[in-house]
């Protein structure tokens, strides 16, 4: 990889936006955040700053690998799409037994091959054992956000005034929903439909 092509597809991109006059190492420097003397030495060491270049991309919506690499977003968008993408709430539990924190949008995005996982879904841990032994304290679900549709019964995370719940949901005739837990050990109860969110259905365990 050559330091000094790479200036010069800035130089390209920098011509641009400065307008008729020509574009110089300085400005390339300025637009990278150093000094015209520390570029000068990264062009002569051939030494990407691959931090600043990022900042650079990002400001200006440009695609990062086609500065580095030549790579069209075409090319790009065949091999992701080859990838399930997950959203990791590491920092969020679903409780099979007791209160639990509410989602937020801190997560880690990760990606999984399609033949895996085919769908983009969340992955929480689940702690408390009312689910037990279908789903076992420690835990992750992956939880599809699309399908909310407890007709047909199914696992669901829910979200309720006293936390975040993992449990086996049943749409009853009267239009209430009856919570269960596996664990025979906790007793099934009852919600309005308007007195629970349903987050999504727990479609993998990973003990």
């Amino acid at each position: 990889m050559n330091f000094e092509k790479i200036v010069e597809k800035i130089k390209d991109i920098l011509s641009m936006e400065i307008g008729d006059r020509k574009v110089l190492n300085k400005d390339v420097a300025k637009a990278l955040g150093i000094t015209p003397e520390n570029l000068a030495m990264l062009k002569k060491r051939n030494k990407i700053p691959y931090e600043e270049i990022a900042y650079f991309c990002a400001k200006r919506k440009i695609s990062i690998n086609w500065l580095l690499f030549d790579q069209e977003i075409e090319d790009i968008s065949q091999n992701t799409s080859k990838f399930s993408i997950i959203r990791y709430f590491k920092d969020i539990n679903a409780s099979a037994g007791g209160g639990a924190i509410n989602f937020d949008e801190n997560y880690e995005t990760v990606y999984i091959d399609k033949r895996l996982i085919d769908k983009n879904l969340d992955a929480i841990h689940v702690i408390g054992d009312s689910m037990e032994p279908t789903i076992k304290e420690g835990s992750i679900i992956f939880i599809d956000r699309n399908d909310k549709n407890i007709q047909n019964g199914g696992i669901f995370v829910i979200n309720t005034p006293s936390g975040v719940f993992v449990k086996r949901l049943n749409l009853k005739t009267s239009g209430e929903i009856e919570i269960i837990s596996d664990n025979r050990l906790y007793p099934p109860q009852s919600a309005k439909a308007d007195e629970i969110e349903i987050i999504g259905k727990v479609v993998k365990v990973f003990s």
